[in-house]
């Protein structure tokens, strides 16, 4: 499997999309799926990192696929809205290094 881009998964997001999923879903529609996913996340971190227990019907949960499936519809919002996430993301970065560049360094709850 080769290394892939993030413009690349748009694209990719985008074919299977218009070929497989027939449509995209509305950008209201897609927000609300959204929130479903990371809600699963959520559940899986409360309960394989938190203070919760796994239930019975929660054997097969797999993280990474509930990552993964946050990813797809993110991507998804991206694609529908016009936001190129390789340049979005480069910004946010150079944004956040320079918002932060002292200020993790200089939070004494960081220093352990």
């Amino acid at each position: 499997m080769s290394d892939l881009t993030i413009r690349q998964m748009q694209k990719t997001v985008d074919e299977w999309v218009r070929t497989i999923g027939v449509r995209y879903y509305s950008e209201l529609t897609n927000t609300a799926v959204l929130m479903e996913e990371v809600g699963e996340v959520a559940r899986i971190m409360a309960r394989q990192y938190g203070d919760q227990s796994f239930k019975k019907s929660d054997e097969t949960v797999n993280l990474a696929d509930e990552l993964a499936d946050v990813l797809f519809v993110l991507t998804c919002i991206a694609n529908q809205t016009g936001v190129d996430l390789t340049a979005a993301f480069h910004q946010n970065m150079a944004k956040k290094t320079t918002r932060d560049k002292d200020r993790h360094a200089n939070n004494p709850k960081l220093q352990q």
